[in-house]
């Protein structure tokens, strides 16, 4: 796939939703907001984009409550299509340092799923 039509895909945010269970995705001014959750009980993931290069990268920044960090995304050509590096560095308020490794895998589980998901359909 063509590094236009990846990154358009990676950064179609209503669609990241679709990869992240009990999870709602809307556009904002400055980026978009993830609400995770069931009725009245859940969280806002706010996040905003603070650097944009299609088709090359962009750098979110997640300013929420709940969770604080940043992601970025970048495609890169190849001879076969593209290639993707994800990064992202995001800490849930609350869980505490020692934890942090557990987080980290969890975060990587959920974004690949989420970047396979987007490539996939």
């Amino acid at each position: 796939m063509e590094p236009a039509e990846v990154f358009a895909r990676l950064t179609d945010w209503e669609r990241h939703g679709e990869a992240v269970p009990l999870t709602r995705i809307r556009r904002t001014e400055s980026g978009f907001v993830a609400r995770t959750g069931v009725g009245p009980l859940g969280f806002d993931d706010v996040m905003d984009v603070v650097a944009w290069d299609p088709p090359r990268s962009c750098r979110i920044e997640k300013r929420g409550r709940v969770v604080k960090g940043w992601a970025e995304v970048h495609v890169e050509p190849t001879p076969h299509g593209s290639r993707v590096v994800w990064r992202e560095v995001a800490h849930t308020v609350g869980v505490p340092r020692f934890a942090a490794r557990l987080e980290e895998a969890a975060g990587r589980r959920l974004f690949g799923r989420v970047v396979d998901h987007l490539l996939r359909t």
